[in-house]
């Protein structure tokens, strides 16, 4: 089908939630839930459309309130997202789907399959922060991802002031920007961001989740820095993890603590990805993985 990155749905309370979709229009459903900082533009890179397509899949990428074409939310919290997503698949016409978290997209697919498992045909984590509460939970973290982690959870106030400094910089000098980015990643990763395709999806989808200011991307980050609202053992779904062992964005300790702590848990630890490289290098087997088990 035509890709379509603008799409908007306004739920009962008079939000809106904006959306982009991929793939085939009458193809098994999957919810995929974007990075932090990201927005539903991260379905823009390369060779997701033409994945979607080849395996049938309807690839929705929704953005999270405040993010993008979303409004923001006051007081939200990562289980008010399951509601989000509900009343999005009701308006979709989706009894059933799949959901898929990518980095800081983790813990909302996680809440999902804690409070609406019923709904969820498969649930994938990729590449994800874990709770604040795993053990050494800074050891083998980038000082940059650490120090903003830290500031979402002890001041988040200035976290606005961090993130309006990467939105200004995308915007006067994304060549730069992306430098900086890419200074303190895994080899794997850096040869992701070599490729000049990459970095002109990455900054498209960047700069899209600051459209209308900071406050719904800072919101997102201090929702994953605090209690998450549940358990990881209260999960009763079945989950599909995946981890690049030399991801140091969220570190592979981490990906390790979520897969034992989630009592039905399917998990591979990749030893030559990292971060972005497990998203660029695998995403078709992982999307072909979701698609063909049932919850």
């Amino acid at each position: 089908m035509p890709i379509n990155t603008d799409y908007q749905v306004k739920l009962r309370n008079g939000r809106s939630i904006g959306y982009a979709e991929y793939g085939h229009s009458q193809g098994k459903p999957v919810l995929h839930f974007h990075g932090t900082p990201s927005s539903r533009l991260e379905g823009n890179r390369s060779n997701v459309n033409e994945v979607a397509t080849q395996l049938g899949i309807r690839l929705i990428f929704p953005d999270r309130p405040g993010i993008g074409l979303s409004d923001f939310q006051r007081h939200r919290t990562l289980l008010n997202w399951a509601d989000d997503v509900t009343e999005l698949a009701d308006r979709l016409n989706l009894d059933q789907f799949a959901v898929l978290g990518f980095s800081g997209g983790v813990p909302h697919a996680a809440a999902c399959a804690y409070k609406i498992p019923h709904r969820l045909t498969a649930v994938g984590l990729m590449a994800g922060i874990s709770p604040l509460d795993t053990p050494k939970v800074f050891q083998g973290m980038s000082n940059s991802n650490r120090q903003q982690i830290t500031i979402a959870r002890k001041a988040p106030w200035l976290l606005r002031f961090l993130f309006w400094q990467v939105s200004r910089e995308l915007q006067r000098s994304p060549d730069r920007a992306i430098a900086q980015l890419a200074n303190e990643l895994s080899e794997p990763d850096k040869a992701v961001f070599a490729h000049s395709d990459f970095q002109a999806s990455l900054i498209q989808m960047v700069r899209e989740a600051f459209r209308y200011g900071s406050r719904g991307v800072v919101w997102d980050q201090v929702l994953i820095a605090r209690p998450w609202g549940f358990r990881l053992n209260e999960i009763a779904i079945k989950v599909y993890l995946w981890h690049g062992e030399m991801d140091v964005l969220c570190p592979i300790n981490m990906g390790r603590y979520m897969a034992e702590a989630i009592p039905n848990c399917s998990a591979q630890f990749l030893p030559q990805e990292g971060h972005i490289s497990l998203y660029a290098n695998h995403y078709k087997e992982i999307l072909a993985t979701l698609i063909s088990t049932a919850a």
